[in-house]
């Protein structure tokens, strides 16, 4: 059976997925979706001319909502980068442009039939995942955000800077929103196979500043080169490959937890069904306070976008 994937927004980050993909052998075919046809045009024609010079190959479609239809997995990449450029650094700043731009293409999604999953990169991945469950109407374990998957991995290389480690050596999350509410759960997070607050002190660990570092990462990225694209596209596609290769596994991602009544970032075990089954971490009362700030402020806002 073909592996089918469409990525809707060719900007820095869907760009830089589509060719992650197409470099590595990742689906047969690959649907390329923008509304700046010159763009999408030049870099399905660029994709093209790389084929020869690798061992696989990829069919791409360009522009076709109706071959959404039998997609296995749509990334949702469309976005407006310039509007992250803010003396707040908050991400919700891109909300009027994206939350308007993303209820136009899920009801595109939705006339064209397609019953896989969405995966939404876009931001603020919280609010926009759950406009694409409300709109395309999909089950909620059927849409999920990216979320904390790369703060979770920003987290990780932190540390393990400071440890002298690869980064695949450190384990936990970073929970909540994808944006300035997220937090490091630091009693999730273990290194020599030992918990890491047992061992800040004798490294000469700072976690606020590790926490810091974690969630400012992104901004640090785009006010050196104006844009981010290698990280979340990364995060975007090794979920995708999860979910075309049913690997069953656990991930922090952006997922509907029916105790906050919102999609905030939470680890789950992830499939060919999407959301496969939800993790219950046993989380310190002051991360769980955490947790249930970053709940309340993404359906706040998820509330505002409603009615604009």
């Amino acid at each position: 059976m073909s592996r089918k994937i469409a990525i809707i927004g060719m900007g820095h980050v869907g760009s830089t997925a589509a060719h992650y993909i197409i470099a590595n052998g990742f689906a047969d075919d690959l649907v390329l979706i923008d509304p700046n046809t010159g763009k999408v045009e030049a870099d399905a024609l660029d994709f093209k001319d790389a084929m020869p010079n690798l061992p696989t190959h990829t069919n791409l479609i360009v522009n076709d909502y109706a071959a959404l239809k039998d997609t296995d997995v749509i990334i949702s990449a469309l976005g407006n980068i310039k509007l992250q450029d803010n003396p707040t650094d908050d991400r919700f700043a891109e909300l009027p442009f994206t939350s308007q731009q993303v209820k136009s293409v899920a009801a595109k999604i939705k006339a064209s039939g397609f019953n896989g999953i969405i995966v939404a990169i876009t931001n603020p991945v919280d609010v926009i995942t759950s406009i694409y469950q409300a709109v395309t109407g999909l089950p909620k374990a059927h849409v999920i955000g990216t979320g904390t998957l790369l703060d979770s991995a920003r987290m990780k290389r932190a540390v393990a800077d400071r440890l002298h480690l690869d980064p695949r050596s450190v384990t936990g999350y970073n929970l909540g929103e994808h944006g300035n509410s997220q937090f490091t759960a630091w009693s999730t997070v273990r290194v020599f196979d030992q918990p890491i607050t047992t061992l800040a002190a004798d490294r000469g660990l700072d976690l606020a500043e590790l926490d810091t570092e974690a969630r400012r990462g992104g901004f640090t990225i785009f006010h050196g080169k104006k844009y981010t694209s290698y990280g979340v596209a990364t995060a975007a596609v090794r979920l995708t490959n999860i979910i075309l290769n049913d690997a069953l596994t656990e991930l922090p991602v952006s997922n509907y937890r029916d105790e906050y009544g919102v999609y905030l970032s939470y680890p789950a075990i992830v499939g060919r069904n999407g959301i496969v089954e939800q993790v219950q971490l046993d989380l310190t009362p002051e991360e769980l306070q955490k947790l249930q700030v970053s709940a309340d402020y993404i359906k706040t806002k998820f509330t505002e976008s409603q009615t604009n």
